[in-house]
């Protein structure tokens, strides 16, 4: 299997959302752009997020597997994906490249 890198390209936040529908939390997604963590065998990096690894663990395993093109020619890059967590209030978009 391939090794995967994760890279956080891009967070955005809604505080008009947060305000009207959140509840106070004391520890939100601490991501930073310019993270990254490798996945190995297709698994869950040492501390990544759960909630983003359940929105991008079939496209990781995908390419892990030697996979790719999705969507018909979605990327550039075959070998790659875009994909963001599912957090509505402060969603991060993740670059998913496969490490040769």
């Amino acid at each position: 299997m391939k090794k995967v890198k994760i890279t956080a390209m891009r967070r955005s936040v809604y505080p008009d959302l947060m305000e009207q529908y959140e509840n106070p939390i004391e520890h939100a997604c601490e991501v930073t752009i310019g993270d990254s963590w490798v996945s190995v065998g297709g698994q869950k990096p040492e501390g990544f997020c759960g909630a983003a690894w359940g929105c991008m663990e079939a496209f990781v395993q995908e390419l892990a597997a030697g996979g790719g093109n999705f969507y018909d020619g979605w990327m550039k890059n075959p070998h790659s994906a875009m994909i963001s967590c599912n957090d509505g209030f402060r969603p991060v978009s993740y670059y998913l490249e496969v490490l040769e």
